[in-house]
């Protein structure tokens, strides 16, 4: 039996750690429903120690800082590692397309494009990912709830990935050469239009267009619409032969609305 290590055990380290547990792998994780806690540092060194490969979910702290590298980073070295990481380490892009070609760093994300770094130069794969959705917590949650917006940014335009689509990736990649690969579907398009698609699925009149001072977004929200980026994925299907299957926000609500 294969046994994979798991740091910070959230929302897409949950859905990864019950696919591979399916595939006859054991499972020990940090978190808040992990096995070990993370400070708990002789323990957790004895379970890495016997674990075969790695994953790491726990985001940096400080510019560059990751908790998983200062704490652990000896006992990870020469493991079968990923690490997810996000798309903001790009930067925006005035809507480009951007793939691992490109810097990163220059955006507002430098604290994560530093951790990226560190886990490049340890060997690790690093999945870039960009805005995640899927059960419980998707545009169609939003609307539900009277919080979606549409906002006048005509231009705007956002990469993003259904959960089970990284949980695939992520299960590829374990076997995968060592470097970065950017995770994301095959349309890149503009909140409104995931907004919209999400009110017509539920039947529901989609809420006004409104700018961004009249939406009252808080900081971190606001923040959002500061970059404006298309990702590509033709790293991971060439090298991973990653599919995603859900290859667009259509696909991906109409799933999650028929579950």
């Amino acid at each position: 039996m294969r046994r994979i290590f798991i740091f910070g055990l959230g929302y897409t380290a949950s859905r990864i750690a019950s696919a591979l547990a399916v595939e006859g792998w054991e499972i020990v994780s940090t978190g808040r429903d992990g096995t070990l806690n993370f400070d708990d540092a002789a323990n957790v060194r004895l379970a890495l120690a016997d674990s075969d490969c790695v994953l790491s979910s726990i985001p940096p702290e400080g510019t560059g800082c990751d908790p998983v590298l200062d704490a652990y980073g000896d006992a990870v070295a020469g493991k079968q590692v990923v690490y997810l990481s996000s798309t903001g380490v790009y930067g925006d892009t005035a809507g480009a397309w951007v793939d691992e070609s490109a810097p990163i760093g220059v955006g507002r994300r430098t604290a994560r494009a530093g951790a990226d770094t560190r886990w490049l130069e340890l060997g690790a794969r690093v999945l870039r990912l960009p805005g995640i959705y899927g059960p419980d917590r998707s545009a169609l949650e939003r609307v539900r709830t009277g919080h979606a917006h549409r906002i006048d940014l005509p231009e705007q335009v956002f990469s993003r990935i259904h959960v089970d689509d990284i949980v695939s990736a992520t299960a590829l990649a374990l076997n995968a050469p060592a470097g970065a690969y950017n995770l994301a579907d095959d349309l890149p398009t503009s909140q409104n239009a995931v907004i919209e698609e999400a009110c017509r699925l539920l039947g529901l009149a989609p809420p006004p267009l409104q700018s961004l001072d009249e939406a009252g977004l808080s900081p971190m929200a606001r923040a959002f619409y500061a970059e404006n980026r298309r990702v590509a994925n033709a790293k991971a299907r060439r090298v991973l032969g990653w599919r995603p299957r859900y290859p667009t926000y259509r696909e991906g609500l109409r799933s999650l609305v028929a579950s």
